[in-house]
């Protein structure tokens, strides 16, 4: 039997139902819950957009990054490097810049002994040796080609300002952002 959540956005009066076969799990419903209620705000939000050129714009960011999500969550590593690129060259970064970063990250990567790890950032960029993949090396040291720099050579990057896990945040610093509120209607 089907069953059905709704949630309603004040605001703007919007409201959004799901109908269809939910899992027992309760953990699941409250998910499905979650979403429906952030999907709801977040669609009021953008309605109470009064410019309506602006409206557009944030109606096709959203309908971009559920896009992105379903392929993350589909494991549609082109996809996900598709849109990404899409997306990055609408807000005015080249090929280029993104081979620079690509490049600078794995460089990075390598001083520390890492590898790019598989996931939303390799998607993103693809393999090293695809067609256009920068070399993941280039420029990244004066030591011999393709090693990373000695571990001597001077750092002028700045300490990583990032908290280990379980403790807080540098003061003047914002904690990581928590979950909404659960909201049922």
């Amino acid at each position: 039997m089907s069953q059905q959540y709704v949630a309603t956005d004040s605001r703007e009066g919007l409201q959004v139902a799901v109908t269809g076969e939910f899992p027992e799990n309760a953990a699941d419903r409250v998910r499905i819950a979650r979403t429906t209620t952030l999907f709801t705000r977040l669609t009021a939000t953008i309605l109470g957009t009064a410019d309506q050129e602006e409206r557009r714009a944030r109606f096709r960011a959203v309908e971009t990054q559920l896009e992105v999500a379903e392929a993350l969550i589909a494991g549609d590593g082109p996809r996900v490097r598709e849109l990404m690129r899409d997306t990055l060259r609408q807000i005015g970064i080249s090929e280029e810049q993104l081979a620079d970063a690509e490049r600078e990250l794995r460089a990075r990567l390598a001083e520390l002994g890492h590898e790019l790890p598989d996931g939303p950032l390799a998607d993103l960029f693809g393999p090293p040796d695809a067609p256009g993949a920068p070399d993941a090396l280039d420029d990244a040291s004066d030591d011999e080609p393709g090693t990373p720099p000695s571990p001597n050579a001077p750092d002028d990057e700045p300490p990583d300002r990032r908290s280990p896990p379980g403790e807080p945040p540098p003061p003047g610093e914002p904690p990581p952002p928590g979950e909404p509120p659960l909201s049922a209607v």
